[in-house]
């Protein structure tokens, strides 16, 4: 094994430095926000804004957001039913569809995804939007919020994508010789090949779910039904002062009231973790998915 020069050692010190420099800058800001939302007012009105590690640390600001009847933790719930319902339905029209659209011998198959091309560059707008959801009587519902987004046909055209790229035609031919039918081709060949893609399309529906507030804004009118995201951009924009709205704080048993800052890092905290969590789970089919779907086709 031939040795190092000078200038390769010297050079891969470099790297190591600059890539722990890299992960200070990205971690420092994560490590502060979840100390600060383990701080107590006294501490942090003695210490500053950047806190690294609390002395004490407290999950008052937790309690106070997680507490029974807080329009956090209905915020919550009404966020992962959006995803869990939401998500579903996106993959239950978008496979299908891009399935059916990765057949080659489909009549009229240019047409069609021309035509789904064309809604990602022209839309109807805000005002017929709410119109359409207004006459359906979806205003204040969580349908308001899952339907007019059922399938977004950028990502259905990467699902498309992988299908024709990964799974060839003469497999589903030797299917039809075999006797399978077309559910049979579909259920038993075509998904569980597709589960790379699948994962990737799910996570983005997914993820796109959670970070979504704008259109609760807009079709939710009740506090009970508001999901996690609105909530957090109200409590970060306008204070502690909109959550005291919601909830007595003269019911919390707290010797000091946790301040402001320390209130938006426990939000941000409780907004962020869960849809974080959900990576590891799929992380082997994500970066296979997007390769995949992003190139061939």
């Amino acid at each position: 094994m031939s040795k190092l020069s000078t200038g390769e050692k010297v050079f891969a010190v470099l790297t190591h430095v600059g890539l722990v420099i890299v992960v200070l800058i990205f971690l420092i800001p994560v490590v502060s926000v979840i100390s600060t939302s383990l701080t107590s007012g006294s501490e942090f009105a003695q210490r500053g804004r950047l806190i690294l590690f609390p002395r004490r640390p407290v999950l008052h600001a937790y309690q106070m957001l997680l507490g029974s009847g807080s329009v956090v933790l209905s915020g919550l719930r009404n966020s992962v039913m959006r995803v869990s319902i939401g998500t579903g339905l996106n993959l239950l029209f978008t496979f299908p569809l891009a399935y059916v659209l990765a057949r080659r011998k489909l009549y009229g198959r240019n047409a069609i995804t021309t035509f789904i091309f064309i809604t990602m560059l022209f839309s109807g707008g805000l005002v017929p939007n709410f119109i359409l959801v207004e006459r359906l009587g979806l205003i204040d519902s969580v349908w308001a919020l899952i339907l007019p987004s059922l399938i977004n046909p950028w990502w259905m055209l990467i699902m498309r994508n992988f299908i024709m790229g990964s799974i060839p035609d003469e497999l589903e031919e030797a299917a039809i010789v075999d006797g399978a039918n077309p559910p049979q081709i579909l259920l038993k060949i075509i998904l569980p090949l597709s589960m790379p893609i699948i994962a990737t399309i799910g996570l983005w529906y997914a993820v796109f779910h959670w970070n979504a507030w704008f259109d609760a804004l807009i079709y939710i009118n009740t506090p009970a039904h508001m999901p996690l995201q609105p909530i957090l951009r109200n409590i970060l924009e306008y204070g502690a002062g909109t959550y005291t709205e919601y909830q007595n704080l003269a019911e919390m048993d707290f010797a000091e009231p946790p301040p402001s800052e320390t209130l938006r890092a426990a939000m941000i905290v409780v907004t962020t973790l869960p849809i974080v969590m959900v990576y590891p789970f799929i992380q082997k089919y994500f970066v296979k998915g997007v390769m995949v779907g992003g190139i061939k086709g």
